[in-house]
C-alpha cells in the first residue's frame, strides 16, 4: 500500500485536483484501504488513530460520486459533537472546492434553526450533524433522507459511549435500505472490514 498514490484509487477529476493543490499526493494507510471499498458502493467499517485521515477517507469517495443535479442530501455524517461535525464539513467543502454548486451543511444543537432550514430548502448535498438535531429536522419534516446514498457514522464508539443508540437506530430508519454505510472510530491498529457489494 505504501507505494499507493490518490491518482491510482479512481477518485474524479475534481477531487484530484483539490487534492493536488494541497499538496497531498500520497494517501494514508486507512485511506488506501477504504476508498476502493467505498468508490464500489462496500459498507465499510475503518479503525484508525485520529489524525490519520480518516475524514478524507469517507468524503473523498462520497465527493466523487456526487450528483450534482440532484438537489436533496445524497450523504449523511453523523458525529458526536458539533466541533466534530463543523471540523468534516470543512474538510468537505475543502476537497469539493472544484465542484460547482456543491453544497455541505453542518447542522447541530445551539444553533438557530433558520439558516439550517433555509439552506436545506435550497437543496444540498451532504449533511453533516450531531444524532439529537439530524432528529429535530426529521421530526419538522425540513430534512428527506429517501434519496440517501451513503451514511456515515463518524466515530461511532463516541456517538454509542454518549448514549446515542436510540437516535442513530431513528435516524437509520428514516434511510432507504439500499443505502451504504461506512463506521469510522478511532483506536489500535488500522483495520478494515468490507461487505460484498449490493447485488
Amino acid at each position: 500500500m505504501s507505494d499507493t498514490l490518490f491518482t491510482d484509487l479512481n477518485l474524479s477529476a475534481p477531487i484530484l485536483k483539490a487534492l493536488k493543490e494541497v499538496g497531498y499526493e500520497t494517501p494514508s494507510p486507512i485511506q488506501a484501504s477504504t476508498i476502493p471499498h467505498l468508490l464500489e458502493n462496500r459498507d465499510v467499517l475503518g479503525t484508525a488513530q485520529t489524525g490519520t485521515g480518516k475524514t478524507a477517507a469517507f468524503a473523498l469517495p462520497i465527493l466523487s460520486r456526487i450528483d450534482i443535479k440532484q438537489a436533496a442530501p445524497q450523504a449523511l455524517v453523523l458525529a458526536p459533537t458539533r466541533e466534530l461535525a463543523i471540523q468534516v464539513a470543512e474538510a468537505f467543502q475543502r476537497y469539493a472546492t472544484h465542484i460547482p454548486k456543491f453544497h455541505v451543511l453542518p447542522i447541530y444543537g445551539g444553533q438557530s434553526y433558520g439558516p439550517q432550514l433555509q439552506a436545506l430548502r435550497r437543496g444540498v448535498h451532504v449533511v453533516v450533524g450531531t444524532p439529537g438535531r439530524v432528529i429535530d429536522h426529521l421530526e419538522k419534516g425540513s430534512l428527506d433522507l429517501s434519496q440517501l446514498k451513503t451514511l456515515v457514522l463518524d466515530e461511532a464508539d463516541e456517538m454509542l459511549r454518549m448514549g446515542f443508540i436510540e437516535d442513530v437506530e431513528r435516524i437509520l430508519q428514516e434511510t432507504p435500505e439500499s443505502r451504504q454505510t461506512a463506521c469510522s472510530r478511532p483506536p489500535c491498529r488500522p483495520r478494515l472490514s468490507a461487505s460484498p457489494p449490493p447485488t
